[in-house]
């Protein structure tokens, strides 16, 4: 689905009935234990919770006017989305995430390399996606980030 919302609240309006109070509850818990710092913004026409230029004036690499990504949360055709870019250039993190969520989920993990889809929308693991986001600080990603891109 595509959108263009130009606000978290715009983007969350636009979502179907059925979307809306997952995305929204997944919205609170990533706002709530993301630490300090990331901003949220509409990023790449999906929620985005970045490293803003005031902090990293370097931006992303890909292209430097936009802020340095972290997480996206997006509602697309057949799922909703989690990108982290953490568990992708962390394999710690990303072997800690596929270890517990069986403990969360009845529903088999569907996973690419920072995309986390959720199809049953009844068997979302909100616990862990609270523990996910609050793993990783600013500080922490740009540095995972400064190291995985400049070599």
């Amino acid at each position: 689905m595509t959108s263009n919302a130009t606000t978290p609240e715009e983007y969350i309006k636009e979502l179907p009935e059925e979307r809306k109070e997952i995305v929204s509850k997944i919205r609170i818990i990533i706002k709530a234990n993301l630490p300090e710092g990331f901003l949220e913004c509409i990023n790449y026409k999906m929620l985005g919770y970045v490293v803003p230029h005031s902090i990293y004036p370097d931006g992303y690499h890909c292209n430097p006017k936009l802020p340095l990504p972290f997480i996206n949360l997006a509602s697309q055709k057949n799922y909703i989305a989690l990108y982290h870019s953490g568990i992708y250039a962390d394999s710690t993190l990303y072997n800690w995430f596929v270890a517990e969520y069986p403990k969360y989920c009845k529903t088999k993990l569907d996973m690419g390399k920072s995309c986390i889809r959720f199809k049953n929308m009844n068997d979302i693991p909100y616990g862990l996606i609270k523990e996910l986001v609050a793993k990783m600080t600013v500080k922490d990603w740009v540095n995972l980030y400064e190291k995985n891109t400049k070599k």
